[in-house]
């Protein structure tokens, strides 16, 4: 019985942190682009990401661990993959809404997802994820979407994809230590696109305090849960839970904004919510998470096994 309580709670704590992630993320999206007129997309997310690099490099102290060569690329592209995730978002909601935009971009993802499957059963879920993100999609009628808009949503996807597949491998690294110096190639990625947008204008009081905030309740704590989860599930279903976030994203809009929600809208949360507790319920059965299926094929590979 203890046993069993003791892999139930530590199934659940990957799910809480990305919970937890997700809502500290969209709870910011809205002060994010009340900035927008005074700095521009790039430029808050310049700030934003320049911000979090120092309060993390601060916390984790990284340069206490050594790297080698191998490692120090991860983390730079996974940093890289950050940056850019976070630029091209913050571009596509100027012109298209937001609730689409994070739809477009799940095609990251959910494709991660995809191509690490293994099992029929799992495509079923992937499925039940799909419908019930594209019944988010505001489909009926005629709705003419900014073609620059899509497309930025489009690269954020592929560039949530690389988050993912980096990410889960800087974080076997360590994770304190990817995560602080990954938001360091971030900043070091998107600061040019932000200094060439707002200029000194990056640099006015209220901006800067502002953005500091925003630092701290959409990047330093979400990437640290991110992080934490990272290294304890797998891609396949890192990229399902993820699809919790569109219906995460409504309940908030819902608190915060007012939005209501509809039926169709209730019926894809639902969609997606089968799916992740579907494909968190068949992992948990078959097999172990991505970081310890790593340390037994490293332990065959040297003879340890």
């Amino acid at each position: 019985m203890a046993l069993g309580h003791i892999r139930m709670h530590s199934s659940l704590l990957p799910i809480l942190a990305l919970l937890g992630s997700m809502i500290a993320q969209l709870s910011a999206g809205a002060l994010s682009k009340s900035l927008f007129p005074s700095v521009g997309a790039s430029g808050v997310t310049t700030l934003r990401t320049a911000f979090a690099a120092g309060i993390l490099l601060a916390i984790w102290r990284p340069w206490r661990l050594p790297l080698t060569v191998r490692e120090a690329w991860i983390i730079g592209i996974y940093g890289a993959a950050l940056g850019l995730m976070n630029l091209l978002f913050f571009l596509s909601i100027e012109s298209i809404p937001v609730g689409i935009s994070v739809s477009i971009q799940f095609l990251g993802p959910l494709g991660v997802a995809l191509l690490t499957s293994r099992r029929i059963t799992d495509f079923v879920w992937i499925f039940l994820a799909v419908s019930g993100l594209f019944l988010l999609l505001p489909v009926q009628g005629t709705i003419a979407l900014d073609l620059n808009g899509v497309a930025y949503a489009c690269a954020g996807g592929l560039c949530w994809a690389l988050y993912i597949l980096f990410g889960r491998r800087a974080g076997l690294i360590n994770g304190g230590q990817a995560v602080s110096l990954g938001m360091v190639a971030a900043t070091i990625v998107v600061a040019p696109f932000g200094v060439a947008s707002a200029g000194a204008g990056l640099f006015a009081a209220p901006i800067v305090i502002a953005c500091l905030g925003i630092a701290v309740i959409s990047s330093v704590l979400p990437y640290s849960l991110e992080m934490f989860a990272l290294r304890r599930t797998t891609g396949q279903v890192f990229g399902i839970l993820m699809s919790l976030q569109p219906a995460v994203g409504a309940l908030v809009a819902f608190l915060l904004l007012q939005e209501v929600i509809t039926i169709i809208q209730c019926l894809a949360i639902s969609l997606i919510i089968m799916a992740s507790v579907g494909i968190m319920f068949t992992e948990n059965r078959v097999g172990t998470s991505y970081a310890a299926a790593s340390m037994k094929r490293s332990s065959r590979s040297s003879g340890l096994s």
